[in-house]
């Protein structure tokens, strides 16, 4: 490297000057007030774990995303953490092991090998909630709701909702007894929408007409809520669990309707987004100009099993750095600090560290340097007391 080009950062690795760092850091601020108010504690996940923990539950592609180090004290490989989620299911499961439901909400960084998306940072902020202990639609409906809300605070609008349920799939696959390979073929073509290699493995694979039309229907079931009535009628004669995803699919999108009318609601019945971890409802948002899901969530009741504790769970995230750079309402103007003068007067110490405790931005003068530029008003004593005055224009000049 020369001494050029030093200063260059790596690809999809990104940096936070004072403004967007500022605002950053006052969203995250907010996001969890907001998550506090709604019964989550804050839990704090170390960076880097050893990967026999920080790489299960979750797949593959986890792993893939991934830097691994060695650590130097036990010769054990290390991963730096590129989803928080399974540090705060370890959590939950072993540190906390608490009965009921539990709520958590985290903010941290993390790192991926490489990014998710072509618009995706390699070193987003992760924050999100987990809610454990619960397997009913309730906890469910609390946690999209909260992402929607969370994207409110955020400054976000045109949301668009897109459901789907996992469970469909599972159900179906189940009972086709697929072969792996087969299973596997097909849930690739699913998920690039690819219909002549979706119908190719059909017809190869499941000789049942009722089978190949459920998976049929599945293949076209995306749109808008319309599209669950058709599917109460493509599955008519499906199994127990394929109704009673359908079931869970209305109720939830009844419940954003009423109180979220705003958000527009999107349907893909053959979504498998996070298949190998999921097990039940999934969702993401979408924002208006913006190619790729800003938050992502869905159940996975299975990921305390490795940690010795199966506990049923829910939860979104989203990045921190995407939200700022999306959000459309404008941030309010800082406001201007306060010059104190080069001055070892202990009254005028005093004063300012009083302005300081009441959220002011208090600047003390150096010899023989300019005013800060954001100094807006300075400190001048007056019958033995300071003050806080408007600094004059020619200050400036």
């Amino acid at each position: 490297m020369t001494t050029v080009d030093r200063w260059l950062l790596p690809d999809g690795v990104e940096e936070l000057l004072p403004a967007q760092a500022a605002h950053a850091e006052k969203l995250r601020r907010q996001l969890l007030d907001l998550y506090s108010s709604w019964g989550y504690d804050l839990v704090m996940p170390p960076l880097l774990e050893f990967t026999d923990s920080l790489l299960i539950g979750l797949g593959a592609d986890v792993d893939l995303l991934t830097f691994k180090v060695t650590d130097q004290l036990s010769g054990r490989t290390m991963g730096i953490r590129a989803d928080i989620t399974p540090q705060v299911a370890r959590m939950d499961a072993h540190s906390l092991r608490r009965d009921g439901p539990v709520r958590l909400c985290y903010a941290g960084s993390v790192l991926h090998t490489r990014p998710k998306s072509l618009l995706a940072s390699r070193s987003p902020i992760q924050i999100g909630v987990e809610f454990y202990g619960d397997a009913g639609l309730a906890s469910d409906s609390e946690v999209v709701l909260l992402m929607l809300e969370t994207l409110r605070v955020a400054g976000l609008n045109g949301v668009t909702l897109d459901l789907g349920h996992v469970g469909i799939y599972r159900a179906l696959v189940r009972v086709a007894q697929l072969s792996a390979n087969d299973e596997l073929e097909l849930f690739d073509a699913l998920q690039r929408k690819a219909s002549s290699e979706i119908n190719a493995v059909l017809q190869r694979a499941i000789r049942e007409p009722q089978l190949r039309a459920w998976f049929d229907a599945l293949i076209k079931l995306q749109g808008d809520a319309g599209i669950l009535t058709s599917a109460r009628t493509a599955f008519a004669n499906a199994p127990a669990e394929v109704i009673a995803a359908i079931d869970e699919l209305v109720a939830v999108a009844e419940l954003v309707s009423a109180r979220l009318p705003e958000v527009n609601l999107y349907f893909d019945l053959s979504e498998l987004r996070g298949y190998h971890y999921h097990t039940g409802l999934v969702f993401a948002a979408f924002a208006s100009g913006w190619g790729q899901a800003v938050a992502n969530g869905g159940r996975y009741d299975h990921i305390g099993e490795v940690f010795g504790r199966a506990r049923p769970a829910t939860g979104f995230s989203t990045d921190l750095k995407a939200l700022i750079t999306l959000r459309t309402g404008s941030d309010d103007e800082p406001r201007g600090a306060i010059l104190a003068p080069d001055n070892a007067d202990s009254e005028l110490w005093r004063s300012v560290q009083a302005l300081r405790a009441t959220g002011e931005r208090v600047v003390y003068a150096l010899p023989q340097q300019p005013i800060p530029a954001d100094c807006d008003r300075q400190l001048v004593q007056r019958d033995g007391c300071w003050h806080a005055v408007a600094l004059p224009p020619e200050s400036f000049q």
